[in-house]
This record gives C-alpha cells, sequence and structure tokens, in this order.
C-alpha cells in the first residue's frame, strides 16, 4: 500500500497553492479568513482554521494541534513577513511539531529589520546602497530613498499610509534637503532608513531566489526580473519574468554561502544604469509569489523544500526556462495608467506586452478556476453590500 504524501501546512496564499499542487503536493490552508480564492483551488485538501493573528499565542497552538493529526511532521510553510516572524518568534514551539529550516535566530531577525540588515551587510562586504544618516541627510546632493527600518507589520504602519500614499514600499526624493524639509519625513524619522538611490527604472531590478541545506549550500535557484511595478520604481510586483545572469547566479550563491542562509530565500538586487554594478537591497527568507512562475518555467523551489524537508532528498540541478511570465492585473493595470500619463508606456505596446509570451495570474487560472470565481464573488458582494441602502439593510 502507496502512503500518502504528508501535506503541507501553509500559512499564505494562492501562488504557493499552485506551486505545491503542480507537484502532486496536498496543502491545507492555515487561515483566520473564513473564505478565500486560495481555498476555492483545487489543490488545497483542506483548511485549519485559526484564531486572528493578533492572538499569535492561540494560533501557535491550533497549528500545533493540528500538526498531531499526522504521523509524521508537516512541513509549514508562510509567505509575509508577519507569518515569518511568527514562526521565528515561536519555533521552539513549532520545531518538535513541524519540519521547519530555519535561519539561526540571530541572523533571521536581522534580515527582517532594515538597520539591522545592513548593519549586517556591511560587516560582510556585502554590496549594499550607501546608508544617509539622519545628521547628514541635508548635505546628500544626489538622490535619496526612504523606507520603513522594518518589514514585519508594514501593512499596517501609519507611515506607510502617510508617507507613502498606502502604496509602494519606499519613496525617493530628489535630494536630501528635500527629504529633510518634508514634514512627514521628519514626523517618522525614527521609524525610517535612508540611503543613497541607485539609479535605473524597473526593469533593472533583478532577483536571485534558492533553497539552501544548513551552512548556504544552495541546492536549486533561478533568477527572476520585473517588467513593471506599481508604483514605478518603488511598488509591488505587476509584471514579472524569469531570466539569466551568471554574475548574478554566482554573486548569489557567494551571499548564501557568505552568511550562511538555510531553506528558502529571496535576494532583491537592483543593476545601477550609471555603473552596472549589482546593489543588494534585501534578502527574505519566506515563501512568495515568483515560485508559482518558476513552477511553471521548471524550477519548483517549494518541491524542493518540501523533498528536503520531509526526505531530505536533494534535486538534480536543473536551470529555469525563461518561457512563463507571471501578471497580477490589480497592479499592472494601473502601472500602465500611471506609464501612460507619463507618456513612457502607449496603450499599444502595454498590450503587445501581454500578449507576448505564455502567462501564469495571479488569481485566474485555466486548469483551476474557482479562486478566480470566488474572487469575484467576494467582490461583488462587496459592492452590492456598500451600494445598499443603510435602512433596507436593516430592516426586519
Amino acid at each position: 500500500m502507496i502512503k500518502a504524501p504528508v501535506p503541507v501546512v501553509l500559512l499564505g496564499g494562492l501562488d504557493i497553492v499552485r506551486a505545491l499542487g503542480l507537484a502532486g503536493i496536498p496543502v491545507l490552508i492555515a487561515s483566520s479568513q473564513r473564505r478565500t480564492p486560495s481555498m476555492a483551488s483545487r489543490y488545497c485538501k483542506g483548511v485549519i482554521q485559526l484564531p486572528p493573528l493578533t492572538d499569535r499565542e492561540a494560533v501557535v497552538d491550533t497549528l500545533i494541534s493540528e500538526s498531531r493529526k499526522y504521523g509524521e511532521r508537516p512541513p509549514l510553510f508562510y509567505d509575509n513577513d508577519n507569518r515569518l516572524a511568527l514562526v521565528q518568534d515561536y519555533r521552539a514551539a513549532l520545531e518538535p511539531h513541524f519540519a521547519l529550516l530555519l535561519n539561526t535566530p540571530a541572523l533571521g531577525d536581522a534580515l527582517l529589520d532594515k538597520a539591522a540588515f545592513q548593519a549586517l551587510a556591511e560587516r560582510h562586504g556585502l554590496p549594499v546602497p550607501r546608508r544617509i544618516a539622519w545628521e547628514a541627510l541635508e548635505a546628500e546632493a544626489g538622490p535619496v530613498l526612504i523606507k520603513p527600518k522594518t518589514r514585519a507589520g508594514s501593512e499596517e504602519w501609519s507611515a506607510r499610509v502617510e508617507l507613502l500614499g498606502g502604496g509602494g514600499k519606499a519613496r525617493v526624493f530628489a535630494n536630501g534637503r528635500e527629504a529633510r524639509a518634508d514634514p512627514l519625513v521628519a514626523r517618522f524619522a525614527a521609524q525610517l532608513s535612508f540611503q543613497e538611490y541607485v539609479p535605473g527604472g524597473d526593469d533593472a531590478i533583478w532577483s536571485y531566489h534558492g533553497f539552501a541545506a544548513p551552512g548556504g549550500d544552495v541546492l536549486a535557484e533561478f533568477v527572476g526580473r520585473k517588467i513593471r511595478t506599481w508604483p514605478e520604481l518603488t511598488g509591488d510586483s505587476a509584471y514579472l519574468r524569469l531570466a539569466r545572469d551568471a554574475s548574478l547566479v554566482a554573486l548569489g550563491r557567494d551571499i548564501a554561502r557568505r552568511l550562511g542562509l538555510a531553506g528558502i530565500f529571496k535576494m532583491d538586487f537592483k543593476r545601477s544604469a550609471g555603473s552596472g554594478r549589482w546593489v543588494l537591497f534585501e534578502i527574505n527568507t519566506r515563501y512568495n509569489l515568483w515560485h508559482y512562475v518558476g513552477a511553471r518555467n521548471g524550477v519548483n523551489l517549494p518541491r524542493v523544500a518540501y523533498d528536503f524537508l520531509t526526505r531530505n532528498e536533494r534535486p538534480v540541478p536543473t536551470e529555469a526556462r525563461t518561457t512563463w511570465r507571471y501578471v497580477a492585473f490589480r497592479y499592472d493595470l494601473p502601472a500602465f495608467r500611471e506609464l501612460h500619463a507619463r507618456r513612457k508606456l502607449s496603450l499599444a505596446g502595454w498590450l503587445a506586452s501581454l500578449c507576448y509570451m505564455p502567462k501564469c495570474y495571479e488569481v485566474f487560472s485555466w486548469s483551476d478556476p474557482l479562486p478566480f470565481v470566488r474572487y469575484w464573488t467576494i467582490r461583488l458582494r462587496a459592492a452590492l453590500a456598500r451600494r445598499t441602502p443603510r435602512w433596507l439593510s436593516t430592516a426586519s
């Protein structure tokens, strides 16, 4: 009798569900929400109802209780900084019950805090942007990039809404004097980091993705490149593709070894339009949307992680294809509007870019259509609820 594979318990969404599903790995979605699009996926084999994520101890207790239903420790995957922080903070409680591969506490915490990461990178001689102290900001003649010091919890951070307009991950000022004169920058200065702005457009933003055995030995990898983000330069991924660059792969492997990374990771780089040098922005150690398009292109990092965690199995080295691309229309449509208003992209150019190469999408999939149906059902119901007169919705 063939033993059924142990499922992955996923603190995450649809992109990781589909990457695992393409590998035939069952997924249990653990969420405090009751009906998400990812739960409608054909690859979702069950749901673990969690308490509100603000009640962290109750979340951990629920996860541990559910893990006991399986004869062996199921892998636990996570797809944003808050969920990663939860797993790292409660690793001692979770590790006896789940298959995990985490970085050392000191390294894991440093990778979640931008100021700590900057200091870590400087100690190891990594090619990060030059940081600028608040006291020296006014004297900075070149462009300055500002961003929150921490990543975990940034969605609820008030400065993100006020200073960044609720969109994007950073903001660029023409020079240090302009940044220092901004009243919101002055107000939130203690929560911000300041660094030199690396010139280049969205197409200069690259990433190196991999899974490493303890000690930084990279077992599988691929390179990504952004086509569009929204907002431009500092925003969320709108249109993505895989690419190849031997120099970036060599640099990424070297950084993984120097830091002794363990498990899943993504390194964000920008190739300076001025010097051509690679500049490292951050390292994420969580699962992310790139893994879906990576799986479509032949390198399925969630599967590599699953095989290593459950069977200590290492993959056969494989070079990713660059055929499939990834589109998130909720970002790509406003990205087009922004670029079109600046006369950087015509309607014909936008449509042509979308017609080129096969694509996978943030929500839609021909082979997995129900998440798309649920997504629009939820949106339509919400829209109808907003338009329903209060007196009608409360009438008995």
